[in-house]
């Protein structure tokens, strides 16, 4: 972090306002750490992963931390923090849709590969990923799962969501059978 960075100080942790990627995995991997420990709050830790949501860059590495670690943070889902990943609106819904997809993707792959220790590491994402989305606001989640169904079902939607969904896919390159599990997964949060 630069000596110029904006920073917020809050519970003997400063962090920066608009973390970059590398900066937010190593503030939320310290925080889960915290909490895990018993010494910060599931209000304070909401706090303070509402703050870092707030960027892109923020929630991607909070993400990355919590869907794929050994904390069982995403497990519990305490109330606080729901509320405050509710509260930060479509960039969650959007970003746990995609971890949602490229984790049920790699099930696949990792199977297919006989790799049951990273296979068991993305089931674990997808099912966090499952459960928090059953956790948030249900219209954004419902209309963000719709079009990422639709771009995995329809190579040729017609829609810009759609087809941005689908470039999304694409660059990954997924292959039917991984599209199709995909689609089966975006069914399954609505079970």
């Amino acid at each position: 972090m630069t000596d110029a960075a904006r920073l917020n100080k809050t519970a003997g942790t400063e962090t920066p306002l608009a973390p970059s990627f590398p900066q937010a995995m190593e503030i939320a991997a310290q925080w889960i750490g915290l909490w895990e420990s018993g010494e910060l709050s599931d209000e304070v830790l909401a706090d303070r992963v509402g703050e870092l949501v707030a960027s892109r860059d923020g929630a991607r590495g909070f993400f990355v931390v919590s869907l794929t670690g050994e904390a069982p943070l995403l497990d519990r889902l305490p109330e606080a923090l729901v509320a405050a990943l509710r509260q930060a609106g479509a960039g969650v819904v959007d970003l746990t849709a995609r971890n949602l997809a490229m984790s049920t993707a790699m099930v696949l792959h990792h199977q297919r590969s006989g790799d049951q220790e990273h296979q068991a590491g993305s089931e674990r994402v997808q099912r966090r990923s499952t459960e928090l989305l059953r956790h948030l606001e249900p219209m954004a989640v419902k209309q963000r799962l719709e079009t990422l169904l639709a771009a995995a079902k329809d190579p040729a939607g017609a829609k810009q969501a759609v087809a941005e969904d689908r470039a999304f896919l694409e660059r990954w390159g997924y292959d039917a059978e991984q599209l199709q599990s995909i689609a089966a997964a975006i069914e399954a949060v609505a079970d």
